[in-house]
């Protein structure tokens, strides 16, 4: 049987849905979706597979532009994601840029759109919070900058249309061999997920700049056999002393809340139960210091 296999990713600005996107389409939880904007780091692959097909999802950061090195690098994984890739999907989140003109006068989305000659197809996303007459004059505009193969309209939130969007890339992607096995569903170890749900409970519980200040690092990570619970040691670590009894709470109650809500969460995703145990560490503007962000899994290159 004629096998078609490629690697699809999705790019657009923060906040638009590209996790809930990814997370929707190959039916599992792998991508951390919040709220908040600037919630992925780093790319991080879904993998969808079908007898005649396998579709290789890349998540990526949302485009902005850089205001330190973290971000820079955030940046970097949306170029290096962008390149060479089968298809590009670019989303759009109608209730906040309702004419499309902050995605589509972006210049490094511009710089993307251009730059890339693989197919690209725009998802309009959270039309079930529209209007139809927004909707169309969104298409209307999109189509007439002919950057598109394809616009489809959809809400990522509640699956609708996505039969659409699985139908439109299969029918792009290259006829190829199956790049990973049918049960794999990410090239991502058990540790990076867990450190992810971590750190989206975080997104969710704290607000303001605290989120954007904290990565989550596991420092131990012990499976047990079947009667005892896995152990998990992991570090969130701030930029501030000052951010520091933020995250722990008053009389530790919100690093208590973090560690629950985390805990049920990855327990769903292992299939068993664990032990988890937080600390809180300072590092100092770990963000714009190169020697940090490599320790953090960042692809820091010395000049």
């Amino acid at each position: 049987m004629e096998t078609k296999a490629g690697f699809v990713t999705i790019v657009g600005l923060p906040n638009a849905g590209k996790s809930t996107l990814m997370n929707a389409l190959i039916g599992e939880q792998l991508s951390v979706a919040t709220n908040k904007p600037q919630t992925t780091r780093k790319k991080i692959v879904g993998i969808l597979s079908e007898p005649d097909y396998q579709m290789v999802f890349l998540d990526t950061p949302g485009i902005l532009k850089p205001e330190y090195l973290l971000q820079e690098k955030m940046l970097d994984f949306v170029f290096s994601s962008v390149r060479d890739t089968d298809l590009l999907l670019v989303i759009v989140d109608i209730t906040i840029d309702k004419s499309g003109s902050r995605l589509l006068e972006n210049e490094t989305v511009q710089k993307i759109l251009r730059a890339e000659k693989c197919p690209k197809i725009l998802i309009i996303n959270k039309i079930d919070e529209s209007d139809k007459n927004i909707v169309e004059a969104l298409i209307s505009k999109a189509e007439k900058t002919e950057l598109f193969n394809n616009i489809i309209p959809v809400s990522a939130k509640l699956k609708f249309n996505l039969e659409s969007v699985i139908e439109t890339i299969k029918e792009n992607l290259p006829v190829h061999p199956k790049y990973y096995p049918d049960d794999q569903i990410t090239d991502e170890s058990e540790r990076f997920f867990v450190s992810e749900i971590i750190r989206g409970k975080i997104f969710e519980l704290l607000k303001e700049e605290i989120p954007y200040s904290t990565e989550v690092i596991i420092a131990e990570f012990k499976e047990r056999d079947k009667k005892s619970k896995d152990y998990i040691s992991a570090e969130i670590v701030v930029e501030k002393e000052t951010q520091k009894p933020i995250v722990i709470g008053n009389q530790g109650t919100m690093i208590k809340r973090i560690g629950n809500n985390s805990r049920l969460e990855i327990e769903k995703f292992l299939g068993k139960e664990v032990f988890l145990e937080l600390r809180v560490k300072v590092r100092n503007k770990w963000r714009s210091n190169k020697n940090l962000l490599r320790s953090f899994g960042y692809d820091i290159k010395d000049e």
